[in-house]
């Protein structure tokens, strides 16, 4: 996806991975408020996709979960056409999104790095930790889950403001919800 790029546009984009089926509501809300929504894998449901509502688009990644076998059967068409990387072109640089489990459970940022040296910004989910890596570039970042599942203390995703002069990244950390 092109978004042309102006000295006066700043996109807001929501980032969220591992969502294993279900997405805090909380975490919806912040996806609500932005311009694109990118969703790092490990979706495992297309009501998942359908929940999310950026103004402009969601885009989305294949995890090491998103495959028909897991997937309700009447939802092998959506998880089959799920790539396992995709890119987006914002003001300011290029983001490119991929899950990440190609590199196993201790991902080599610098491996990231080397495979999109073209990026400003490299999305990963996987691991389930929340990673924002600004030490060179490209950035590698990692939302955490944004569900019930291994979401180490509660539910996060990260809001990058992007515009051709600035990005900023900020993490969005909820506590776990209690079950009534």
């Amino acid at each position: 996806m092109n978004l042309k790029t102006s000295m006066s546009i700043s996109v807001k984009v929501g980032i969220l991975s591992d969502t294993h089926g279900h997405v805090d509501e909380r975490v919806l809300d912040v996806i609500a408020d932005c311009d694109f929504a990118i969703h790092a894998g490990d979706i495992c449901g297309a009501h998942v996709l359908a929940q999310l509502s950026p103004r402009i688009d969601t885009i989305a990644v294949a995890g090491n979960n998103d495959h028909p076998a897991v997937w309700h059967e009447d939802e092998a068409e959506v998880v089959s056409a799920l790539p396992k990387s995709t890119q987006l072109q914002l003001p300011g640089g290029l983001i490119i999104i991929e899950h990440g489990h190609r590199l196993g459970n201790h991902p080599d940022h610098d491996q990231f790095r080397w495979d999109h040296a073209e990026a400003r910004l490299v999305v990963y989910g996987h691991t389930h930790k929340r990673v924002v890596d600004q030490t060179a570039e490209p950035w590698v970042i990692n939302p955490g889950a944004a569900g019930k599942v291994r979401n180490h203390g509660g539910p996060s995703c990260l809001v990058l403001h992007a515009s051709e002069a600035q990005w900023h990244i900020e993490t969005v950390l909820f506590e776990e919800s209690v079950a009534a």
